[in-house]
């Protein structure tokens, strides 16, 4: 049975929405044990894309209860804080941090393309990947104690899971594969509209949970994204699954600025 609009590629004609997608991106972001069709989920490729931001619901849905069991015991915000993020880095088996970790060393410790390339490969990490790794661990930390203190912990946790994954399929509809090999040679790329599906579906989370940060989350975040987009561009000409994940870290990090100012 046919749902949504159809596209066509090699293996025939699929739609360019499916419920599927829902599980196949779960699968793709987090490391929980979701019943997954592989042979469907490599067919739909970078269609499930738009899903992404219902991946980050799930992840933040689960950190913010963390979070608010710590509280209920009785845990300072500071400490509900530190779960939430441990959480959230439990769930997705450190996928993002890695990225960022891979992207900053590569692209600050190679002189070339081809030598950014091999040392973002290099499961070893550098000087640029621990200061990076560090700074945006305390930050997060800080944001989201104010946050918690603030008594917006449910809100921001849903909201920026799913902000911060949609501006991912921007990103990997953008930019072009940087190497031969990799998740975009893998899967395909989004086409545009399933970039933009992602975004919206964003949107009206945040819509729904905090209307008035929509406007200023939105611009912060798309300009986060695009900055990244044109280093990334610059300096290895496309992107890859560590740029991405990067991607995810630094918009995650801008949107809880964002918020974290709406409350101040």
């Amino acid at each position: 049975m046919k749902r949504g609009r159809i596209m066509q590629n090699k293996t025939g004609p699929q739609p360019r929405f499916a419920p599927s997608d829902i599980a196949a991106a779960v699968g793709l972001m987090t490391r929980l044990p979701v019943p997954v069709d592989t042979d469907r989920a490599t067919l739909r490729g970078a269609r499930a894309a738009w899903a992404w931001p219902v991946a980050g619901l799930v992840v933040g849905g689960l950190a913010a209860l963390s979070a608010s069991l710590a509280l209920w015991l009785g845990l300072p915000p500071a400490l509900a804080a530190v779960l939430l993020i441990a959480t959230q880095i439990t769930l997705t088996g450190a996928l993002h941090e890695d990225g960022l970790a891979d992207s900053l060393d590569g692209l600050w410790g190679g002189w070339t393309r081809d030598r950014r390339l091999e040392i973002m490969k290099d499961s070893r990490i550098g000087a640029y990947g621990v200061i990076g790794l560090i700074l945006t661990l305390l930050l997060r930390w800080q944001l989201w104690s104010l946050i918690i203190a603030n008594d917006a912990l449910w809100s921001a946790a849903l909201i920026m899971g799913a902000v911060s994954r949609a501006p991912m399929a921007a990103l990997m509809a953008w930019l072009p594969p940087a190497r031969a090999t990799g998740l975009s040679r893998h899967v395909g790329r989004p086409v545009h509209v399933t970039a933009v599906a992602a975004a919206v579906l964003a949107g009206v989370i945040t819509l729904l949970l905090w209307p008035g940060a929509l406007p200023a989350l939105g611009l912060v975040v798309a300009a986060t994204a695009y900055g990244w987009g044109r280093i990334a561009h610059a300096r290895i000409g496309g992107q890859t699954g560590d740029i991405l994940g990067a991607g995810q870290q630094m918009c995650d990090i801008s949107g809880l600025l964002v918020l974290a100012v709406q409350l101040t």
